[in-house]
């Protein structure tokens, strides 16, 4: 499991609106990376808009933010059309990047187990360090979490 201290595996994938996002492009600013199990569902829209809403903030502290799911960059672009997004959502449909940040877990719902992405959020020093770590996040003052910790990194 990727935690603080850690390098960050780089990626490059493709993303929201064509083209591609690649982490170490990025540097040396901090990027915020999320993982989230599927677009327009209700834990990840509300996760979503709220990077969105501080948005200001994040850019203001020298932070990009970049969700990733195993969605295509299609469904991305008709999430962030519906619910006005502004974050970068980049498709990871290979799984590559979820598994190289730890973050495909066997998980249950219902007594059925089954493999899927765990919420989970890191933030990215300009040397391409992790910072700070969240595994297993729960939405509610999540966004605000993370804001903290990178206006204080």
């Amino acid at each position: 499991m990727l935690d603080q201290g850690d390098m960050a595996p780089d990626f490059t994938l493709p993303r929201d609106g064509g083209g591609t996002v690649t982490l170490s492009a990025l540097r040396p600013g901090k990027v915020v990376v999320y993982f989230y199990p599927k677009d327009d569902t209700p834990g990840c829209t509300k996760e979503a808009i709220g990077f969105t809403a501080h948005l200001d903030a994040f850019k203001a502290a020298g932070c990009e933010i970049i969700g990733i799911s195993k969605d295509t960059a299609a469904k991305h672009d008709k999430f962030l059309a519906k619910h006005d997004l502004g974050v970068i959502l980049a498709s990871d449909a290979e799984n590559e990047t979820c598994e190289a940040y730890g973050v495909w877990k066997e998980k249950s719902m219902y007594g059925k187990t089954y493999m899927g992405i765990e919420r989970s959020t890191f933030l990215i020093g300009g040397d391409g360090k992790v910072l700070t770590a969240w595994h297993k996040v729960r939405v509610p003052g999540h966004v605000e979490a993370v804001l903290e910790a990178v206006q204080n990194a």
